[in-house]
């Protein structure tokens, strides 16, 4: 039986290092570090989910229209800019999506205290779940293997 694709989006290594410890043996795991290496990646293989970090704060490369964003926020750049990061996986997560990835994504963050913006982000881009940012592996390998049945 083959191992299930992970690609695995963070600014970091911390995902990748500990689910490359913990998780290794049970999936092939690949990481990317943003969002247009994410949109390659997936334009160059198979993957059969999705592992999302939510705040890009490392990385050089933002998917989003900071100016746009800019003018909604009067003019200031660093908030636009703070607003890319801190959203970047949703931002990601829509650009996976309009690429017509139809498999699972699962997010690194807690929305337990946001079930609305939850809510909203299932009816857009399902099949999606979440862990939250202080689960352990045995909590991803379940969530994983839960989205993947």
């Amino acid at each position: 039986m083959a191992l299930a694709r992970v690609l695995v989006v963070e600014d970091g290594h911390e995902y990748i290092e500990t689910f490359s410890r913990f998780l290794g043996d049970d999936f092939e795991l690949v990481r990317v570090g943003d969002g247009p290496s994410c949109m390659d990646a997936l334009a160059a293989a198979n993957w059969d989910l999705i592992f999302l970090d939510m705040r890009f704060d490392r990385a050089e490369r933002l998917i989003g229209d900071q100016a746009a964003l800019e003018k909604r926020f009067h003019g200031d750049a660093g908030r636009a800019k703070r607003y890319l990061e801190n959203h970047q996986g949703t931002y990601i997560a829509n650009a996976i999506r309009e690429a017509g990835y139809p498999h699972p994504l699962l997010f690194s963050y807690d929305f337990d205290g946001e079930p609305q913006r939850f809510a909203h982000l299932t009816t857009r881009l399902a099949p999606i779940s979440y862990v939250n940012d202080m689960a352990g592996p045995a909590d991803i390998r379940s969530a994983i293997l839960e989205m993947l049945d």
